[in-house]
């Protein structure tokens, strides 16, 4: 996939628009989606840029601030209820998948959600924000949401995690499916010692992932209700 031109020529313009955090970030976002997480440096983004690295720290501080700058960016793609006690755990699961779905778009960002131990940008503090108060809508008490909020998040950045990094090429699928038939020959080697392990292996896949998804946060979610 070729990198895109930088926004302005995209739309036509010949004049470079001023340099702002909301360029340099899109710019970042149009690379990740090209050549994966790790082709952004602020060099790179630079290059795009037309302008020098150093003209970037004007408004962005290093790499590291860029890349949650660009997470930020992707979590504004997720569309945020009011909570409705009615219906709080449809609505957190609408939510989260919105999460996943807006990483997964961008193959290689949730490596960034999981690095971030506390993000700070606007969007994700309003996620956090939004999360807690449909986990109170249902009932919730404080400590209950506060750590039913870490697991849920944690559960859903892993996923992104894992599902990015096959997108993205991150992780070998060819090396992948020969471990799996090489597993499969060593398990039937041994009739009748691990049966299970025959029998469902199927479902440990790439393609069961949206599957399997859904049903460990209905799992999550039904547990919150029954407590």
């Amino acid at each position: 996939m070729s990198v895109p031109a930088p926004p302005w020529r995209r739309s036509g313009r010949t004049v470079k628009p001023q340099l702002s955090p909301e360029l340099i970030v899109r710019t970042a976002l149009g690379l990740l989606d090209a050549e994966g997480i790790d082709a952004v440096s602020m060099r790179r983004v630079a290059q795009l840029l037309d302008t020098g690295a150093a003209s970037l720290y004007a408004h962005v501080a290093n790499k590291d601030e860029l890349h949650e700058l660009m997470f930020d960016q992707v979590l504004g793609e997720v569309e945020l209820p009011e909570p409705d006690p009615a219906r709080w755990d449809e609505q957190l699961r609408e939510v989260l998948q919105g999460q996943l779905s807006a990483m997964l778009a961008h193959p290689g960002i949730a490596k960034v959600a999981w690095a971030t131990q506390v993000p700070v940008g606007p969007n994700a503090l309003q996620h956090g924000e939004t999360v807690l108060a449909l986990l109170r809508a249902g009932g919730l008490s404080e400590r209950e949401a506060a750590y039913a909020s870490d697991a849920l998040s944690l559960y859903t950045k892993a996923f992104a995690y894992e599902g990015s990094g096959w997108a993205s090429g991150e992780f070998d699928q060819a090396e992948a499916a020969e471990r799996g038939r090489q597993m499969h020959e060593y398990l039937s080697s041994m009739p009748g010692r691990f049966p299970n392990m025959l029998t469902l292996g199927p479902y440990f896949s790439a393609e069961t992932a949206a599957d399997r998804f859904r049903f460990g946060l209905n799992m999550l979610l039904g547990g919150l209700r029954r407590g």
